[in-house]
């Protein structure tokens, strides 16, 4: 390294890379160390760190977590924002280490220590706590061949009975998941509720009686209820924070494959109209798989740090992330839970207090417009479209719209950390946008019916595609980012409780407005909230690629102060 320049400047703005000769150990002028309210004098060394071998000096470290260190160290924050100080002494920690020639720089934050464990180490565990995605999707198969040999075909009013009292478990294992979370952890909790799902496959496979099928249903909302809040939070808590978007997709591609699954176990019914019992008793293996294989599963480290068990923490970070993690790592965790307090368990109404009350309005925001941008609406139409061209087989189109589904899931995991979660999520509205009002065009003007068959197919894939690139993965990955340690669970739980009683009201009123209105306007309307959400995205969302949940957490207390501060 020269010792002409002790800043490099990059190309974006606001970007500085710092460096010291190995000649002169003392901090120039210029070193974010020596603070804007002492003289040189005063001037100090940096504190000693740990030594670094990763690559020196380069422009793929990313953003600061703060665009100024000026701005940051100003006599507002430092005075009268204590969470925004702490913030500042985990940036630098994290961002200054000395090598071994004694040069100071900053280093890639994707390398610790010249080890980069990669993906593979947290992805096991990752994937079998998204096995209840995989049951979320194989439970909403049989349905049709359920009301035949129950004898409620045709009643609507008992059919959509059955498929709320899933959604009425779905509410209200949500929001007593917080609970569960607190006291016992991620991988107890998902043990516990993995029962009501074995139990509920069981007995719908059994049923005789529509009371039966109604209660197993719901015995399996209730457990796919906690798990829909808990398994992005485990992800978010156990990858390492270089690969938490990308795999924080597998949820998205577990219930993507349930989805598919359960088209195939479904083939049999063709010809055996029993079969369906089979099927939901193979639905109660996932949950089988789940009690046997979270034993081996490792426990959320953040959680373990907050109940005290240290060394546990501590084994957890350095086989999943790497052992030049740990020390860095619980000290993040340590100082993050003395800022948030030392209780086990957040209490709701801190969910009513700053920071936590402007991130959970954001989230429910981000979610209510996901439901209302017409997601099940079109998912649900979207047999009927495929009626429209001679795809008459319903098992045949819902094939085909998985199928698009998983593809997309897929492309968002490769993409996530390559384009960030802000610019994916805004490109996935701009693009639901457009498909939307593409359907609209279709159905709406006298073009040819071929072209009419043509763009109406198009648009409807298209618009399932751009839904599982963006806004269906990266809004389960955001949430839990943007929630704080000490009430992730609560706001993870209320946030998806209000997802299900959209959900719920999206289903049942949707028929009903496009007998009212046509499928033109609904559609349109669909856009225009696509639209609002791209905007929403891109004005009052913060980008989290790249950055620890410590540094989100902390970045949002100094944004948003706790009152009395």
């Amino acid at each position: 390294m020269g010792s002409t320049n002790f800043i490099q400047n990059n190309q974006a703005p606001n970007r500085q890379y710092y460096q010291t000769p190995t000649t002169n150990t003392s901090p120039p002028a210029t070193c974010p160390y020596a603070g804007p309210f002492s003289d040189a004098d005063s001037r100090r060394d940096p504190p000693d760190l740990p030594v670094d071998h990763s690559r020196p000096i380069s422009p793929k470290a990313g953003p600061p977590l703060f665009p100024s260190k000026t701005l940051l160290l100003s006599p507002s924050i430092i005075f009268n924002k204590e969470k925004a100080l702490q913030s500042f002494v985990l940036q630098e920690r994290r961002d200054f280490r000395v090598s071994d020639e004694g040069d100071l720089g900053l280093v890639e934050k994707d390398v610790v220590g010249g080890v980069d464990l990669g993906w593979l180490p947290a992805f096991p565990h990752i994937l079998l706590a998204s096995m209840s995605n995989f049951l979320f999707g194989v439970m909403n198969g049989p349905i049709v061949s359920v009301a035949r040999e129950l004898g409620f075909e045709g009643n609507s009013f008992v059919e959509g009975l059955v498929v709320s009292m899933f959604n009425a478990g779905g509410l209200i294992g949500s929001i007593n998941s917080a609970s569960l979370i607190d006291k016992l952890g991620c991988r107890r909790t998902i043990q516990i509720v993995s029962i009501p799902l074995i139990l509920g496959a069981i007995l719908s496979a059994r049923a005789l009686s529509v009371e039966e099928i109604l209660l197993g249903r719901f015995l399996v909302g209730l457990g796919i209820g906690v798990t829909t809040a808990l398994v992005p939070l485990y992800i978010s808590e156990v990858a390492p924070t270089k690969y938490r978007g990308a795999l924080g997709g597998v949820c998205q591609i577990g219930t993507c494959s349930g989805i598919i699954a359960s088209l195939l176990f479904a083939i049999p019914t063709e010809t055996d109209p029993h079969w369906w019992r089979d099927m939901l008793y193979i639905a109660s293996v996932p949950g089988l798989i789940l009690i046997i294989g979270m034993q081996f599963a490792v426990e959320s480290p953040r959680w373990l740090c907050k109940v005290g068990r240290l060394d546990d923490a501590r084994s957890v970070v350095s086989n999943i992330w790497g052992k030049d993690e740990v020390e860095k790592s619980i000290e993040e965790f340590q100082s993050v839970i003395k800022t948030d307090g030392s209780d086990l368990e957040s209490s709701w109404l801190e969910l009513t207090e700053a920071p936590h009350s402007r991130v959970l309005s954001k989230i429910l925001l981000l979610l209510k417009i996901l439901q209302f941008a017409g997601v099940n609406g079109v998912f649900f139409f979207s047999s009927l479209t495929f009626r429209d061209v001679g795809i008459t087989n319903s098992a045949q189109a819902s094939l085909y719209v998985g199928l698009t589904n998983m593809a997309g899931a897929l492309v968002a995991s490769y993409l996530v950390e390559k384009q960030g979660r802000q610019r994916l999520l805004i490109g996935s509205y701009l693009a639901m946008a457009a498909s939307m009002l593409l359907v609209a065009y279709a159905v709406s003007s006298p073009i040819d019916q071929q072209l009419h068959d043509s763009l109406s197919i198009v648009g409807t894939l298209m618009y399932i595609f751009a839904f599982s690139i963006g806004a269906g993965p990266i809004t389960g990955i955001i949430i839990s980012e943007l929630s704080s340690n000490k009430t992730r669970g609560k706001i993870m739980g209320f946030s998806f409780s209000v997802h299900w009683v959209c959900n719920f009201l999206v289903t049942l009123f949707f028929l009903q407005l496009v007998e009212e209105f046509g499928i033109a306007p609904v559609y349109a309307s669909f856009a225009a909230v696509c639209l609002t959400s791209a905007l929403f995205g891109k004005y009052f969302l913060v980008e989290t690629k790249g950055r620890s949940l410590e540094e989100i957490e902390m970045s949002l207390n100094a944004n948003f102060p706790a009152s009395g501060e």
